[in-house]
């Protein structure tokens, strides 16, 4: 059988990531849910017993969280907090790739795997895609056999699909995040052009680059954005 090696990128050590809160993240816009539904319809076809996705795991959070795994497996598991000791959540923050649970080279002293089959759980894959600083996760599961070759492939591809489904901006200019941080401080526009040494207008320029940049309609909307994708 096909072993689909990872490339190691980090250590495990800092993982604390909590997954626990259905459709976690921030607010999709309308096409990029419509792109993200397409997607897990795929996982759904490919997962008969479930799965989840977390996709741009940042400061160990990812922006946006969808499962649907057995909801008494996700109870029990959120319950006993074992996204702290989860095998399959370390492996797929601290590599990038794709493998069966089975295959995961990791030890698991609480035994999940075992609960988790106790659910109909039984065999799983998981396939992890990005840089560290912004990984995605995807988790498959299935009660009757292990997934296929092809299987793992079709797993990689739609997890690399979610991942860049759902990119939001990589990046403010510091310009833009000074202006956002005015309005955040609850700054009017002449005090905070006024506190940036800049004319009123300059101001506003520099806060509607930023609108744009984020996709957003209003000020307002741009902030809570920015601080939704952590860029503030």
């Amino acid at each position: 059988m096909q072993q689909f090696q990872p490339k190691y990128t980090t250590a495990l050590e800092t993982l604390h990531l909590k997954l626990n809160v259905e459709g976690q993240g921030f607010r999709v816009p309308m096409s990029q849910s419509k792109k993200l539904t397409e997607l897990y319809e795929e996982l759904h076809d490919l997962a008969p017993e479930g799965y989840a996705v977390g996709l741009h795991i940042r400061f160990a959070s990812p922006l946006i969280y969808h499962s649907r795994y057995p909801a008494d497996w996700v109870e029990y598991y959120n319950s006993h907090s074992y996204y702290l000791r989860d095998p399959v959540i370390f492996w797929g923050i601290g590599t990038a790739g794709t493998r069966r649970w089975s295959e995961i080279p990791l030890p698991d002293p609480f035994e999940l795997l075992k609960k988790a089959a106790t659910y109909g759980m039984k065999f799983g894959a998981v396939s992890s895609y990005g840089p560290i600083t912004s990984r995605s996760m995807a988790g498959v599961t299935r009660s009757d056999r292990e997934f296929t070759d092809v299987e793992m492939e079709r797993l990689a591809d739609i997890t690399a699909r979610l991942h860049i489904a759902a990119k939001p901006p990589s990046e403010l200019t510091k310009a833009q995040i000074e202006a956002l941080q005015c309005i955040a401080n609850g700054d009017r526009h002449t005090a905070a052009a006024a506190k940036l040494g800049i004319s009123e207008s300059a101001f506003k320029a520099r806060l509607n680059s930023a609108r744009i940049r984020l996709e957003a309609r209003t000020a307002t909307e741009a902030l809570k954005k920015a601080r939704e994708y952590r860029l503030l």
